[in-house]
């Protein structure tokens, strides 16, 4: 439940893993995403447009994580 979570990520060393761990699954997504783009999308304006897409998509997910992560464990 909400109380043991926030309770679970108010120690330091607990929240600093889990951004580690977000931020390294974000970043994962993201290569993992450019790569099936630069296999399958062949037009070049779209596949320009698809990877921007893609770093701004990436970008956004972090940092609501990164920030809902903070927000768990400053509560």
């Amino acid at each position: 439940d909400y109380v043991t979570v926030t309770a679970f990520l108010s120690r330091p060393i607990v929240a600093l893993v889990m951004l580690l761990l977000i931020l390294s699954m974000v970043w994962h997504m993201r290569l993992g995403l450019q790569v099936v783009i630069e296999d399958y999308i062949h037009g070049h304006m779209a596949k320009l447009l698809a990877l921007i897409l893609n770093t701004f998509f990436a970008l956004a997910v972090g940092t609501s994580s990164v920030l809902a992560i903070l927000k768990l464990t400053l509560a």
